[in-house]
């Protein structure tokens, strides 16, 4: 493991080419000396080319593995690389770079190990679709209820970590598909600190979903699935 390092921007991208340059173009604009890494997840267009061309490292995966595992491989890459924090966005456009600075301030300063960007605390108005409203709203109170405070947008890829979270993320545990409000109360439950801040987020860009047709219903199914089964399993431990 080499040196500790500061701030590791995560990207994961799936056939994000039309908007992959203009992402990296605006956290460059608002996290002038973090490293950008983009994991592309076996992008069937030139997503990796035009990331590379912007200026960001890139990791690519030999096939097609999940959103969950794309999260993962860069924080095992922040992890192995010694980075002492990481934010991750994604690569469509939906998450507004401006908040990326007030994200990673109460990881830096040490308040919080996982900061959320919710579109839910009272800064814009987000108008999404009907059903991902209603799931985040129904996991927003099971979550709270679990890690015990209040979550209101626990299916935000918005985020940031510390080290102490990333080590967690990189379990063999962590979720290759949704990794939403089961993470959360896992993260809880290892004590790590869990804050939100409000943000605003654009509507999804117009192309398929991660939860369109049965993936709805699987996705529903799942999340309460794996959230028991982290409330019925022992607590993580913490890295120091």
């Amino acid at each position: 493991m080499t040196g500790s390092k500061q701030v590791l921007v995560v990207i994961p991208a799936l056939n994000e080419a039309p908007r992959i340059g203009k992402v990296i173009e605006a956290v460059k604009k608002n996290l002038e000396h973090a490293r950008i890494l983009v994991v592309d997840d076996f992008s069937r267009d030139n997503t990796k080319q035009i990331a590379e061309d912007t200026g960001a490292m890139v990791l690519r995966h030999p096939f097609h593995l999940g959103y969950g595992a794309t999260l993962q491989t860069g924080y095992k890459y922040a992890l192995q690389q010694g980075y002492t924090g990481l934010v991750q966005l994604d690569a469509d456009g939906q998450h507004v770079a401006a908040y990326l600075p007030r994200l990673l301030g109460p990881v830096k300063r040490g308040e919080a190990d996982v900061v959320l960007g919710s579109r839910y605390a009272g800064v814009g108005h987000y108008e999404g679709p009907l059903f991902k409203k209603i799931g985040s709203l129904l996991f927003a109170r099971l979550a709270s209820l679990l890690a015990r405070q209040r979550i209101t947008d626990p299916t935000s890829g918005f985020r940031a970590l510390s080290k102490k979270a990333i080590a967690i993320c990189c379990a063999d545990s962590f979720p290759t598909d949704f990794p939403d409000a089961d993470t959360l109360v896992h993260l809880k439950r290892a004590g790590l600190t869990i804050m939100e801040i409000g943000v605003e987020m654009r509507a999804s860009p117009d192309k398929p979903s991660m939860h369109h047709g049965l993936s709805q219903v699987y996705y529903v199914y799942k999340m309460f699935l794996s959230t028991l089964v982290v409330m019925t399993r022992g607590r993580a431990k913490k890295e120091n």
